[in-house]
């Protein structure tokens, strides 16, 4: 390649960064984009290395798209791009294909024999037991809001931090989509790096958990795997749900966990449900999990999402009108990343287009957002529906009875809440009279039970779900 080429090739890679820098914000470019280095562009494909491996898989799963798009635009030869590991060869093949796609692939040969690697000792481990791995800079304890539905997840992952021994073990954070989970396990590894620097922290999903004990199988090289997770101060998992129906998986997540517990090592665990209820999981593994303390992050209330709007546009620095705060935290009430999200939305077309922000604005941007929020089923509404069907009082959906013409059209409302709303089984059960998640997890099971046994029910269940969802 002559200097002229590698000049205009080095110029396009200098645009490709400053379009993503643009585009992605500080914080993410500084994380992730920034490490990559460019290593000139080969028959049609741009090759860039990552300073590791846990930093290719991020680029490849996140902004591999973006990437590809901008270097198309910014030099029409490049077809595609490829993102190597420090340290790999170019000659070893990495694949375009998701991460997930990837995963699929491995995990259908756990149980089989393993296959000899092409090069033996290539096993990378992707998460390093240290605080060099990235974290989001954003999600620390001072920029978490606190309210009435977080605050013992928060004072528990706090404890956590703050505590030279083990307080409880492990702290399980549970709670649906876009609630704090991730936030506080960020924090949490964020604050024990200010205070002691030479603890050792993994913090990882459970897919990449996963990801790497199936390779390490395939490398034959379990011992560098167990060496890698059972020498850490501080473990962290997120979204455990994940290797629910895995049983290899499990099986060396059990050990791992036993491990560390036993040596006195601090682990947190995250999910969508508490261990009781996560189906698919080993009863002895449900056990472990359950040990220390379980923690429930609830739905946000109207208090705590105009507590999150409130910071979110002090950090951002933008003078929001109070009513359009106050509007937006009444009607999108899913969760915190679709607020946060639309907060996004608001100042950047006000940035760009230069319009003042104001109530039309608001919800002139976000129509489609507002309108998704608006057709959201409720269970209150859910239990108005049922009742009418099954011609009984509403009141009935929150008494003690337990005569079958009144608890089968609870059990039925019971399920539909839990498959046409966000809530989590406790927030369930609380609306139907206080009762406890394990009712309403017994509840589902007969409706999923009933309706494979019985045509004439199975088509009134169908019917209240097209009745509540249109």
């Amino acid at each position: 390649m002559t200097a002229d080429v590698a000049g205009d090739q080095e110029l396009c890679w200098a645009r490709v960064r400053g379009r993503l820098r643009t585009e992605l914000g500080d914080a993410v470019f500084r994380n992730w984009l920034k490490p990559l280095s460019f290593e000139g562009i080969d028959e049609g494909t741009a090759i860039m290395r990552a300073p590791s491996p846990f930093v290719r898989d991020r680029v490849r799963s996140q902004y591999s798209d973006r990437l590809r798009a901008i270097w198309s635009v910014e030099h029409p030869g490049v077809k595609s791009i490829a993102i190597f590991a420090a340290g790999r060869a170019k000659a070893e093949p990495v694949s375009e294909a998701s991460e997930t796609e990837g995963l699929a692939a491995d995990a259908a040969e756990i149980g089989a024999p393993m296959p000899a690697p092409a090069v033996r000792g290539a096993y990378e481990p992707e998460a390093r037991p240290d605080f060099e791995a990235p974290l989001d800079p954003r999600f620390t304890f001072d920029n978490f809001v606190v309210g009435k539905p977080n605050e013992l997840a928060f004072a528990a992952a706090r404890r956590v931090a703050e505590s030279e021994a083990v307080p409880f073990n492990p702290l399980f954070l549970y709670g649906g989509v876009g609630l704090g989970k991730t936030h506080l396990m960020h924090a949490i590894a964020w604050h024990v790096r200010q205070k002691d620097p030479r603890r050792r922290v993994i913090y990882l999903s459970a897919e990449k958990f996963m990801y790497q004990f199936i390779r390490a199988l395939r490398f034959r090289d379990t011992v560098a795997f167990k060496e890698q997770f059972r020498s850490v101060d501080l473990l962290m998992i997120d979204d455990v749900q994940f290797i629910s129906g895995k049983d290899s998986t499990q099986e060396e997540f059990f050990h791992t966990f036993n491990a560390l517990v036993d040596q006195n090592r601090q682990v947190v665990i995250s999910a969508d449900k508490s261990p009781t209820d996560l189906e698919g999981m080993e009863e002895r593994l449900r056990s472990r999990l359950g040990w220390g303390l379980v923690a429930d992050i609830h739905p946000t209330n109207y208090e705590l999402r105009l507590g999150i709007m409130q910071s979110k546009a002090e950090r951002l620095g933008v003078e929001m009108p109070e009513k359009v705060l106050e509007f937006l935290s009444h009607k999108i009430s899913s969760n915190v990343r679709e607020l946060e999200g639309a907060l996004n939305r608001i100042v950047a077309h006000s940035t760009l287009v230069g319009r003042d922000i104001s109530l039309e604005m608001t919800q002139e941007v976000l129509a489609d957002l507002l309108r998704a929020n608006d057709r959201r089923v409720t269970v209150e509404e859910i239990q108005r529906q049922v009742a009418n069907h099954f011609q009984i009082r509403l009141s009935e959906m929150h008494s003690a009875r337990r005569s079958r013409a009144i608890a089968r059209p609870r059990q039925v409302a019971m399920y539909l809440s839990k498959q046409l709303t966000s809530q989590s089984l406790p927030d369930i059960g609380r609306k139907f009279g206080g009762r406890d998640h394990t009712t309403v997890l017994h509840a589902v099971k007969k409706v999923e039970e009933l309706r494979g046994l019985d045509k004439q029910f199975n088509d009134d269940v169908d019917l209240l779900r097209r009745m509540l969802e249109s």
